[in-house]
């Protein structure tokens, strides 16, 4: 920060003032008004960037913050894209139908809410959207609970809790990918797999509640289910020869390829066997890749399940992030962030301390905003730093931005999140949420980790330094 900037620093009364406005305007319009979070964000923007100018910084000082803001979203934003690329060319070669009767063919009536929970999971990952998952499979779930007889709040939380764990696991998720790439992580697979310590626990122990809860032994017509099986297999060339792109997606996993590779090498995997089994022309994938698959079968729901994809339906997710994140660069830029948090980083002198105190956050932000991706790029731009100074891989903070972002906005009854379920599967979020376990286990484990587990945290090359400054590394 130059010596101009220094002068034109807004004070810790101005900036506790700014945030409050500034969470007041996003909520009201957002949560009351139901407005798209693009505006609010917008207008909010407008207003900081011009009582900036007003507080005598440049316009050339606020478009570098603005620039610096956007940098670290830069390559989800293309990551985004891919994922769009991605998912149009798994739909249209018969990756995703193929994942989807395997799914749907485990369904087991007498474990009801274990095998829905699971195969929710599994297509999750696949699929790397929680909406998705919810908004096919879940509708599907939610009749055959009904006549089973099982209440809709437990059928609701087993859906939840699978697609969120699939959406966390999942390389194709779009808050997984934001998530890194904000926490300045160089690979996605090195997230998934510190994401998977705390994941696969909380998915252990929701199964297992599950497994006993939902037990019936009660006789349902699975109809509906043969039903969805049958169309796929009759719209899509249905073979174990289709689960090669995801193969291949392992295999890049494994050998620790970046995100941008893997996601090309799963999208031109799908083409080509597309071209060569389906015989689908070029024109036909050119299309399908920029606008999305659309199935046009006689069954409008088979049509709603496996229609999707294609770079234009990233672009609002993308304009969200790019206008959250011009939002972040000016609250930086102005020195908003560091006024608020000056005190804390002193306080916040351990892995166990900075996680709870980033969670907290998020979880802030989810409840006053109630969006998801501002519940990720606020917490992540502001405590980055206190990651960096105290030598924490960066890691651990995409998970905390992760779960207390994306997982906890399932939780807030006026968050996106929480209306879209609630809109997708008629169950108010105020009753399903307690039976959301996952959703729940999640954040909890990722700061009883933090404590427990703090010091494996640091950076190796940075272990001494740490120590050497007298900060508390032991997780108390």
């Amino acid at each position: 920060m130059n010596e101009m900037e220094k002068k034109n620093r807004l004070s810790v009364l101005e900036s506790v003032i700014i945030m409050l406005v500034m969470f007041g305007i996003l909520g009201t319009m957002m949560i009351k008004f139901k407005m798209t979070p693009q505006v609010p964000i917008l207008l909010t923007f407008t207003l900081l960037l011009f009582y900036g100018k007003i507080r005598g910084f440049s316009w050339n000082e606020l478009q570098e913050g603005i620039v610096n803001g956007v940098k670290p979203g830069i390559i989800p934003m293309i990551i985004f894209v891919m994922i769009g690329v991605l998912v149009a060319s798994w739909l249209i070669s018969g990756v995703i139908p193929t994942i989807m009767v395997y799914g749907l063919e485990i369904l087991n009536p007498t474990f009801f809410l274990f095998t829905v929970f699971v195969s929710c999971c599994l297509v999750g990952v696949i699929v790397g959207s929680s909406f998705t998952t919810i908004s096919t499979l879940g509708i599907v779930f939610m009749g055959i609970g009904q006549v089973m007889g099982i209440d809709t709040v437990l059928t609701a939380g087993s859906i939840v809790s699978g697609s969120l764990f699939g959406n966390n696991m999942s390389p194709l998720s779009g808050t997984t990918n934001l998530s890194t790439g904000i926490a300045g992580v160089d690979n996605v697979f090195k997230h998934i797999r510190t994401i998977s310590h705390t994941a696969l626990i909380s998915a252990a122990i929701t199964g297992v509640i599950f497994l006993f809860v939902g037990h019936t032994s009660a006789q349902v017509d699975m109809g509906s289910v043969h039903h969805i099986i049958n169309a796929l297999q009759a719209n899509f060339f249905v073979s174990p020869i289709m689960l090669l792109p995801i193969a291949v997606l392992i295999t890049c996993a494994f050998l620790q390829v970046p995100a941008i590779p893997t996601l090309l090498s799963g999208s031109l995997t799908a083409i080509i066997m597309d071209i060569f089994i389906n015989h689908t022309s070029f024109n036909t994938i050119s299309n399908v890749i920029m606008k999305g698959f659309v199935l046009k079968s006689s069954d409008k729901h088979i049509n709603a399940i496996v229609s999707g994809g294609g770079v234009s339906s990233m672009l609002d997710s993308i304009s969200l992030i790019l206008v959250a994140l011009t939002l972040g660069g000016v609250l930086l830029k102005l020195g908003v962030v560091d006024n608020l948090i000056g005190k804390l980083r002193t306080s916040v002198n351990t892995p166990g301390k900075v996680v709870a105190a980033s969670m907290l956050s998020a979880i802030g932000v989810n409840f006053l905003v109630g969006e998801q991706y501002i519940s990720i790029i606020l917490p992540g731009t502001t405590f980055r730093k206190n990651f960096e100074d105290l030598g924490i891989e960066p890691q651990y903070l995409s998970r905390v931005l992760a779960s207390g972002g994306a997982d906890i906005n399932a939780l807030v009854p006026w968050g996106v999140s929480g209306i879209f379920i609630s809109g997708i599967l008629g169950v108010s979020p105020v009753h399903f949420i307690p039976f959301a376990f996952y959703v729940w286990l999640n954040p909890l484990l990722t700061v009883v980790f933090a404590f427990v587990f703090g010091k494996n945290y640091l950076k190796s090359t940075n272990s001494k330094r740490v120590v050497s400054k007298n900060l508390v590394l032991d997780a108390k």
